[in-house]
């Protein structure tokens, strides 16, 4: 079953409020766990989020994540740390095959008992939690941020507390600091200099309320949907101007697109800019956001303008291999696409095939980044439940916007 996404309103106007970050809750709800005297509101209502707090209430001997690979690798640190419990942690088909070596090693070699019940570096584990013997460790930077964020979020439990010594270049990096953000908030002492991180050990904290702003990589679908449209103008809120979340560089980037943005009280203002025109191509490194890729090669070829990305090794070890999705799906549509290891090419283009079938490999990002081409053409998303692991009133808010969708087979 799939769903038939149309559009032909020439003007959108709306305001809204979107779920709060996923990135920020899956690390609160961690620490929360650890702190028990912290006050979260406006949690994300994602089902990877709802994962984890299942999880993290009823820490029973088998958990199952599914497909919430934050869930997998921030409980895998969490549950290491559990001194005389032992556990069982697996997730989908896909999970298994997801890296989680590079984490696994680390924490072991400080004195973690973890072993693989399957295939050597990846999922499923067996966990018996340690009282962790030593303070040193070294990790590569370049495969998952999240692996160093989850060594980081029990640091603060270790005596002594934990000094990691991060190989090479650092993937994702503003999903780091957001988690060297959260500890310093609660008081904990940390160092970040060059590719060396301290943490204090700090095992109580003052009482800490926080409320989660809302997810900025679920907001660039809005910003793709003003850009593809011929009249926009979106009111979202909870969204701050000096917010901590990496992907506030779409404003930047989509300011390229057509999309002019300001804030007003606690919502950003979205708003179709006819007068600056679009850029002629795009070329961008997006190391340090990654999550946003699929979203602007859509939204560029939807303009019809060539772009070209880079950064985006991590795409292949996500959800789905993202990089051969977007070259599969765009290519049904029309487009001239390449990719490599670690970018993606995509030539100038002029027409975009209508009533194409866009497969979603299971992966929530490639419904909603092909969901705003509606705007352009008809257009077929397979699978369309995919979005409930992020962002669960998704198609209710495009409907909203006027968009028509109907159920196709």
């Amino acid at each position: 079953m799939g769903f038939l996404i149309n559009h032909e309103s020439k003007r959108m106007d709306l305001r809204f409020k979107l779920s709060g970050s996923k990135s920020e809750s899956n690390r609160l709800l961690i620490l929360k766990s650890l702190y028990r005297n912290m006050s979260i509101k406006n949690i994300s209502r994602s089902n990877d989020t709802l994962t984890l707090i299942k999880n993290l209430e009823n820490l029973n001997s088998r958990i199952n994540v599914g497909h919430a690979g934050t869930a997998m690798r921030f409980l895998t640190a969490f549950l290491s740390i559990q001194n005389g419990k032992t556990f069982e942690i697996f997730g989908s088909e896909r999970m298994h095959k997801r890296p989680i070596g590079p984490l696994v090693e680390a924490l072991n070699s400080i004195g973690a008992n973890i072993k693989y019940l399957e295939k050597k570096g990846f999922p499923p584990l067996k966990i018996e939690g340690k009282k962790m013997k030593k303070n040193n460790l070294s990790i590569r930077g370049n495969v998952s941020s999240q692996f160093i964020s989850a060594l980081l979020l029990i640091s603060p439990m270790i005596e002594k507390g934990l000094n990691i010594n991060i190989e090479g270049d650092i993937t994702s990096k503003p999903y780091l600091d957001m988690t060297l953000f959260f500890l310093k908030k609660l008081g904990v002492k940390t160092i970040f200099e060059k590719n060396k991180i301290q943490v204090f050990e700090t095992k109580r904290i003052k009482d800490f309320k926080y409320e989660i702003e809302s997810d900025w990589s679920s907001l660039s679908y809005f910003f793709s949907i003003v850009s593809l449209s011929q009249n926009a103008s979106l009111r979202i809120s909870n969204f701050r101007k000096n917010t901590i979340q990496g992907d506030k560089r779409l404003i930047q980037i989509y300011k390229r697109l057509g999309v002019s943005s300001s804030f007003y009280k606690n919502s950003i203002v979205l708003t179709k800019d006819s007068n600056n025109g679009i850029a002629q191509k795009i070329n961008l490194d997006l190391n340090d956001c990654p999550d946003i890729a699929q979203t602007i090669a859509v939204n560029c070829f939807g303009l019809g303008i060539p772009c070209d990305l880079f950064g985006l090794h991590t795409l292949k070890i996500k959800e789905t291999d993202r990089l051969l999705a977007l070259k599969n799906e765009l290519e049904k549509l029309g487009a001239s696409i390449k990719i490599t290891e670690n970018s993606l090419h995509l030539s100038k283009s002029k027409n975009i095939n209508s009533n194409v079938k866009i497969r979603t490999y299971d992966d929530h990002r490639m419904a909603m980044s092909f969901a705003p081409l509606g705007l352009k053409t008809p257009i077929i998303i397979e699978n369309p439940n995919v979005v409930e692991k992020s962002f669960s009133d998704f198609w209710d808010i495009l409907k909203d916007l006027k968009f028509e969708i109907s159920k196709s087979k």
